[in-house]
């Protein structure tokens, strides 16, 4: 058996790492199907996949599978069917030992320990609170979650030509939903009068006497709502829907209700990028918000990384902290939760103390983490449910706001989730939001007229290589102009150099071929050469001023990690340096040669752009269909764009890589949903 799935090592197919451990099953007599399965397991963790799922054994026998070549009957094996039986029967297969095999799935045993420790943790309980508790609460609620009526003033003066704007204009910023409910007639005499007056901020109030509370739904409060009111809550929204601004005034709520009682509240993020930006955009809100000062002082802005929170142990997989060595901390907000996988997430659970809160955000729809698991879209996979009846009441008491319940019995991880299903970023007029929202649901058909009716996205023949040489040069000529010598003392240069570099990117799919990394990297930097932007000395080092890249591997003495990105600079006696925003929100240099792995990110995958925005965002597709081409990639790829974004790719392959799904086999939504108590 081991000689015939030593023949299958290859690209694409099964690792040394997948042979070598069904060669360690081997090693105690294990049935030919415990061999097997055991190098199955890996393989499917190696593709993200936290176990193998017995129920799917033929895709692996049908023409594009990877035992293709295997026939029934086979010489050592019996019929797919009846390998369960056989499994349970093996010796290396059941609790203590290297497999276990739950309900027709088989993990490695540690990522079936990882499973079950982060359901437990998610569906803890705890004490609803007391009616006294929830009236306060809900007056808290209203304060901070009323309208800013000089933004409103400034966007009626903006938006509202005529008056038939006042039922889109009350919609998009008086959070109206059921516009039945309201009256119409004296919300646009309201509108008009404050649209025509000098001092419209004191006007604007007066329109809510006729927008009656339940006639609106501002999902931002009901986020807020539920996460003061549970000790786990879990906050999903696209680009623009207001998490960053949600958890901020959500830590002012929770601030607001122990006066006297410091909470230790931390911030954390799974890569430095992502701290670094969540630091920025919780300073921001903070600074927005004109929160009372002795509120907005205990606010953290600093956030780190999810490995540096738990203590990074140098040379080992395990951190300082964990269930024997909690943390001290009373509420943890973890950003960007999707790129989170399975281990890392049951490690930083085991490692809270019991009475944390616990807020994770992110976008569900994303792309799933680079490796095992995909936690946030199994954990979101039931906000479909809506709210049970008693959670729907409590919500309503508190946001004066009327929720559907679920119509039957909903997993009480349903009421720990709030899906934001507003935009603010993405307004009428923009495509990028169109565009992804059609991506969103799979709606090929309605996605082919969008590109003529929008000025902000546009779709290109993957031939037309003039095109994006001229705007990849125009794009990266902002941050090339810079271009001078730095002060070793002076951040706020190396600063601006990495905001403008930020405001254009290249994405792409894959990390080989001429569409992807390398060869896309290769041709800009000739692009670049030719329009004497750079000046590249290849032949003598990889290093010259303006060259950006990205970081590929972890080094957590330097604070670096995954996906990071620095810009080399030279100082005033010539030599370079590389500059780094860290999760810190500071800039650092750093010597070349002491840099960990790394690469020049002209061009980035779409997966190491997670956590990231670019105002002008270029994706460009393959010319063949791979596996690496979802409908999460396409989502996340449009989704970076924050003003304009253009695609390189045929329309066939894109309808294609929406039409796929992203499906990783795992346990956990049937752990969280009642049916598996392994």
């Amino acid at each position: 058996m081991l000689t015939q799935l030593k023949a299958l090592i290859g690209p694409s197919q099964l690792r040394l790492l997948d042979y070598h451990f069904a060669q360690f099953i081997a090693q105690s007599q294990a049935h030919p199907v415990s061999v097997v399965c055991a190098a199955l397991t890996s393989y499917e963790l190696g593709r993200g996949n936290v176990c193998l799922d017995l129920a799917s054994l033929d895709a692996y026998f049908a023409a594009d599978g990877l035992l293709a070549e295997w026939s029934f009957p086979h010489e050592q094996l019996p019929e797919p069917s009846s390998w369960p039986t056989f499994l349970t029967q093996c010796h290396a297969v059941g609790e203590g030992k290297p497999l276990q095999l739950q309900r027709n799935r088989l993990y490695l045993t540690r990522y079936c320990l990882f499973e079950q420790a982060v359901a437990a943790r998610l569906l803890q309980s705890s004490a609803p609170p007391e009616a006294e508790s929830l009236v306060t609460l809900g007056e808290q609620l209203n304060s901070l979650f009323a309208p800013d009526w000089f933004f409103v003033a400034r966007q009626l003066h903006a938006d509202l030509n005529n008056p038939d704007n006042a039922r889109a204009f009350a919609t998009q910023y008086l959070d109206v939903v059921h516009p039945a409910l309201v009256n119409w007639g004296e919300v646009s005499q309201c509108l008009l009068q404050a649209y025509e007056s000098t001092d419209a901020v004191a006007l604007l109030p007066q329109v809510m006497a006729y927008i009656p509370s339940h006639a609106q739904l501002n999902w931002q409060k009901v986020a807020a709502a539920l996460a003061a009111t549970s000790d786990i809550a879990i906050i999903s929204g696209g680009p623009g829907t207001g998490k960053t601004t949600t958890v901020t005034k959500l830590l002012a709520l929770l601030l607001m209700q122990s006066p006297r009682e410091p909470l230790d509240i931390r911030l954390a993020a799974p890569t430095g990028k992502a701290a670094a930006r969540l630091t920025a955009s919780i300073t921001a809100a903070v600074a927005g918000l004109g929160l009372a000062p002795d509120i907005s002082e205990r606010i953290p802005t600093q956030a780190s990384t999810i490995h540096r929170l738990l203590g990074v142990i140098p040379g080992r997989h395990d951190f300082r902290h964990h269930q024997e060595n909690l943390l001290h901390l009373d509420v943890l907000v973890v950003d960007e939760a999707s790129m989170v996988d399975l281990p890392l997430m049951a490690r930083l659970l085991a490692a809270l103390p019991p009475h944390c809160r616990i807020i994770l955000l992110g976008d569900k729809d994303q792309l799933a983490s680079v490796e095992a698991g995909s936690v946030l879209g199994d954990i979101c996979s039931f906000s479909e449910q809506g709210f049970s009846q008693q959670q729907a009441a409590r919500l309503c008491q508190l946001t004066g706001y009327e929720l559907t319940s679920a119509s039957g019995v909903a997993s009480p991880i349903a009421d720990k989730i709030c899906q934001l299903k507003r935009s603010y970023r993405f307004h009428q007029y923009s495509g990028i939001g169109y565009l992804a929202n059609a991506v969103n649901h799979g709606a090929v058909k309605t996605i082919a007229p969008l590109w003529s009716q929008y000025q902000d996205i546009d779709l290109h023949a993957l031939s037309e290589m003039a095109t994006l040489q001229h705007m990849t040069v125009a794009g990266y000529q902002q941050y090339l102009n810079l271009l001078q010598p730095v002060h070793s003392d002076n951040a706020d240069e190396a600063r601006a150099m990495l905001n403008a570099f930020n405001q254009y990117q290249v994405l792409v799919a894959l990390r080989q071929g001429p569409y992807g990394v390398e060869g896309m990297n290769e041709q800009v930097e000739d692009w670049l050469t030719q329009a004497r932007l750079i000046q590249p000395a290849l032949n003598i080092t990889p290093w010259y001023p303006g060259r950006p890249i990205i970081i590929t591997q972890n080094d957590h003495q330097a604070g670096l990690y995954n996906g990071d990105i620095g810009i080399c600079l030279a100082n005033k006696d010539g030599a370079n340096r590389v500059y780094f925003e860290l999760a810190d929100g500071k800039v650092h240099h750093f010597l070349p040669s002491r840099l960990p792995a790394h690469q020049t990110v002209y061009a980035m995958t779409v997966h190491k752009s997670q956590g990231s925005e670019f105002n002008h965002t270029v994706m460009v597709l393959p010319d063949k269909m791979a596996p690496v081409l979802t409908r999460e990639l396409v989502y996340t790829g449009i989704t970076r764009a924050k003003t304009k974004l253009d695609l390189f790719s045929s329309v066939a392959l894109l309808n294609q890589a929406i039409i796929k799904r992203t499906q990783r086999a795992s346990g956990l939504v049937p752990r969280l949903n009642g049916a598996a108590h392994e």
